[in-house]
């Protein structure tokens, strides 16, 4: 298959990624809206023979300061055959074309998943005193190919950090956990929580704990929540505008794209959660918690209603995005691993963000001063 690589309007790479099965969010048209302070553009990769689409890209680009060259960024992306003999085909071309719009470095995120454990060894890893990260636990399930991805992406030079972490550090995370969906039942995703989940549940239920779905003048009271759980995770809060506009730039490109929810005690909304929708994957994005009304358990109650809803859109898999690959219990990241693990779910290692540095000296110009930051 010979390939050609153009610039296509939104409506085409929209089309495009509606013909799929599912994409990451980030690679929707919508998604350069969100990222208003990035300049961006939508490619296209066509079949020679056919001329039909076979691919598809949403670049960022990002103006370094003081001169006129851009930072490529394709946030898990492109949406390619990455698993393709050719692979060099697809990408050369892409990295012409970004060369050609002024850009001096390329960052990628190939959405190629190399490793998956299941909760029930993740569990055992924690229990084991020699074991400190997730890399030291037998992967249930490994994907040969996308050894052979990373091998073709070194041997084009593309680079990545020692650590995995490419260059100038990872931006989307490695690590994340996600609870198949395809082919189970309700009841057997509730029969995979662990005893406290299903406790946590019951106990919000007997509460009387009603989660709900919000709009877009609820953002406001989702902030209120937010904000007091940046303080108390202690990170920096993105502002009320961000979450707007990504209402606004995702639910007019489809209507369902995000959703909002509440959990709420006594009419007093305790926790909070956004969850965004491309065809059949699901992501939980954003959580935030009050620190009162812990003790009816709002988060459990709230997930497990964003799961059924899930499944009622027929999504094959509810994602519960990053975590950290520390099984250490001292480490402060631990308690997100051990949260997201009692779903019954598997941790996916996805093959990492990856540089190619299109003018070596800016490259390591931009390299020290994100070292620095």
């Amino acid at each position: 298959m010979t390939l050609t690589l153009r610039t296509i309007s939104r409506e085409q790479h929209l089309a495009y990624i509606q013909s799929l099965p599912a994409a990451s969010h980030m690679q929707v048209p919508a998604w350069a809206d969100v990222k208003a302070e990035w300049r961006s553009e939508n490619l296209g990769w066509f079949d020679d023979r056919t001329g039909e689409m076979v691919g598809a890209g949403l670049v960022l680009y990002r103006q370094l300061p003081k001169i006129k060259r851009y930072l490529a960024y394709l946030p898990e992306g492109p949406v390619i055959n990455w698993f393709a003999p050719n692979l060099q085909e697809w990408l050369e071309p892409m990295l012409a074309h970004l060369k050609q719009q002024g850009a001096f470095s390329v960052k990628m995120g190939p959405p190629v998943v190399i490793r998956r454990w299941d909760a029930t060894s993740i569990k055992k890893g924690i229990q084991d005193p020699d074991v400190k990260r997730l890399r030291d636990v037998e992967a249930d399930h490994i994907e040969p190919r996308a050894f052979e991805v990373a091998d073709k992406l070194r041997r084009m030079g593309w680079q990545q950090g020692e650590d995995g972490g490419a260059g100038f550090g990872d931006v989307q995370p490695r690590y994340i956990f996600q609870v198949p969906l395809a082919n189970r039942s309700l009841e057997e995703v509730h029969k995979n929580f662990n005893q406290l989940w299903r406790r946590n549940i019951k106990k919000a239920e007997k509460a009387g704990v009603e989660v709900v779905q919000g709009s877009y003048q609820d953002l406001e009271e989702w902030q209120r929540l937010y904000e007091i759980t940046a303080v108390r995770d202690r990170f920096r809060p993105r502002p009320l505008s961000y979450f707007q506009r990504m209402w606004t730039a995702l639910n007019a490109e489809d209507p369902n794209r995000m959703r909002l929810y509440f959990a709420r005690h006594n009419g007093v909304n305790l926790s909070a959660a956004t969850m965004l929708v491309v065809g059949g994957h699901v992501w939980y994005s954003y959580g935030a918690s009050d620190n009162i009304g812990r003790e009816v358990r709002p988060s459990n109650a709230m997930q497990w209603a964003m799961l059924r809803d899930s499944y009622a859109l027929g999504a094959t898999v509810y994602d519960l995005r990053g975590i950290s690959d520390s099984l250490d219990e001292s480490d402060h990241l631990f308690g997100l691993i051990q949260f997201k693990v009692g779903t019954g779910g598997q941790a996916a290692e996805y093959l990492g963000e990856w540089d190619f540095p299109l003018n070596k000296l800016l490259h390591k110009a931009l390299d020290i001063y994100m070292s620095r930051r």
